[in-house]
């Protein structure tokens, strides 16, 4: 097959991505045109010394080649046109009439490199991008379209605007969509019938190897047991009044929370408490050995429509260290129910605790070693290649 991918996150960022990842499984077998997002006005205005402002404009300018070879099988286009910025728009009909152009100016550069590759009946595969790929299978007719739906967007003021009405309507006419949590193949599912859960794939190597990672030097001094939060500390994504009702409820426990703290964190009651540590920012490849140090993580995730649907992946990241997991009750964590405690109220989390220190052992250790392994982007890709097979062509 051929395909090509347009999406939220484009191939020269920074952070982790799950559409990078995919890309990369999916060269393995087939060609890949992986499309970077046009820039857009505001972001060459604002952005202008920017070095990837810079390069998107150089291509615009013609002064340098938007198509580049990355290895084999994989190329990556930086657009040569520039887009409007719209969505500040209030008026649905101008912002459906700009958003139109938008789309065929974008269609028009996918087009080009997709001649000068020889792509043919390719298949086109979105993550998350409503608005820009909004008519591309309208305009460019691929073989098939994918919809990767892998965050709630319209839990975002941003995406709320226009695409509550947007996205529902993107989904329905997509030949097919695919969700990395339950929650958000159910959502799909309310507009399209051929929605399917394709699981999470996980760079999960440095935590497999991390138990044998030896204890940091800032734990040696606290007593256990020790149970861990690794990740943002974000008030609109964690409980703060759990984690403080358990600390205070268990003195005897130690309670340490590693990653970079929000303002509502630093300004918390959790500062106040003896038994809470924090550690601030740490090194990813430090990670592994800060969750082996404890004897319980958690994630004491907040309900609510930014949190409900994502795929927890420091989940994996903690079971690949082998360690028991208490976790907030959600459908997205209905997959891993069979190797994590989940809980709904502070007393559960209390309890679930208390459990996981007493029933941990070398066997429950393995299998959650193992279950987190089965995480990969090769499964999760094989599930996509399974769902496409489900559908099949549809007729034009």
């Amino acid at each position: 097959m051929d395909i090509v991918i347009t999406g939220q996150q484009a191939w020269d960022v920074e952070i982790g991505s799950n559409c990078k990842n995919i890309a990369l499984e999916f060269c393995k077998k087939h060609r890949v045109l992986y499309v970077n997002s046009p820039l857009d006005r505001i972001s060459q205005l604002k952005n202008g010394s920017d070095p990837k402002v810079a390069k998107r404009r150089d291509v615009i300018k013609k002064k340098r080649d938007g198509l580049e070879k990355i290895q084999e099988n994989l190329w990556v286009l930086y657009p040569d046109e520039l887009i409007e910025s719209i969505n500040w728009l209030s008026s649905q009909r101008i912002f459906t009439y700009l958003n139109k152009r938008n789309n065929r100016i974008f269609a028009g550069s996918i087009a080009r490199a997709v001649s000068k590759l020889g792509f043919v009946d390719y298949i086109h595969f979105n993550d998350n991008d409503m608005f820009r790929s909004f008519y591309l299978k309208d305009m460019l007719k691929p073989k098939l379209s994918i919809y990767y739906s892998r965050d709630f967007m319209l839990a975002v003021d941003y995406w709320k605007k226009h695409g509550a009405a947007i996205e529902p309507a993107l989904i329905a006419k997509s030949d097919l969509c695919v969700a990395n949590s339950t929650y958000l193949a159910d959502y799909c599912r309310r507009y399209n019938p051929n929605a399917y859960y394709v699981g999470q794939g996980c760079d999960l190597e440095i935590f497999m190897e991390g138990i044998n990672a030896a204890e940091p030097d800032d734990m040696r001094a606290s007593s256990r047991p020790r149970i861990g939060y690794v990740g943002a500390l974000q008030s609109i994504r964690l409980n703060m009044d759990l984690l403080q009702y358990i600390a205070e409820k268990r003195p005897d426990w130690n309670l340490v929370l590693v990653g970079p703290e929000d303002n509502e964190f630093r300004e918390s009651g959790l500062h106040a408490l003896p038994n809470v540590i924090f550690t601030g920012s740490r090194d990813i490849k430090d990670l592994p050995a800060y969750i082996n140090s404890f004897d319980v993580c958690l994630n004491p995730q907040l309900l609510n429509e930014v949190t409900i649907g994502n795929y927890p992946r420091k989940i994996d990241e903690y079971l690949a260290v082998g360690k028991p997991v208490v976790a907030t009750r959600t459908d997205a964590m209905s997959v891993f129910s069979e190797h994590v405690y989940l809980g709904q109220t502070k007393e559960d989390y209390i309890s679930l605790i208390e459990l996981a220190l007493f029933e941990n052992s070398e066997s429950r250790i393995a299998a959650r070693r193992t279950f987190a392994s089965s995480h990969s982007w090769e499964n999760s890709v094989s599930e996509i290649y399974k769902a496409v097979d489900q559908v099949g062509s549809p007729k034009r």
